[in-house]
């Protein structure tokens, strides 16, 4: 469970960050979700973006990649969303550490 403080770390983190996952109207299809997995354990933090076309809304999305992929939600605003996951076999150099 991530604490409010490393939640804003992320936030700031993933201002900057480019949207790599985009879900349309098929949903949230076994392509998404090996797509998102993919992701996060090369990045550790994804942003994503649910289509207008979509049938589920930004919250929905989040909440069901997060369970699926077992990764933390950071944050939903609009349409875009935030994940994290922290990937234990990546290089230490390269993990992000979160404040205590």
């Amino acid at each position: 469970m991530l604490t409010s403080k490393q939640r804003a770390q992320l936030r700031a983190m993933a201002a900057t960050a480019d949207t790599i996952v985009q879900i349309g109207k098929g949903g949230i299809t076994e392509n998404v979700v090996t797509q998102v997995k993919d992701a996060l354990k090369a990045r550790e933090l994804i942003k994503g973006r649910v289509l207008e076309n979509a049938m589920l809304t930004a919250r929905e999305a989040c909440d069901a990649l997060a369970q699926m992929c077992l990764a933390e939600p950071v944050q939903v605003i609009g349409t875009k969303f935030i994940l994290y996951k922290e990937n234990h076999e990546m290089d230490k150099a390269k993990r992000i550490r979160l404040v205590k």
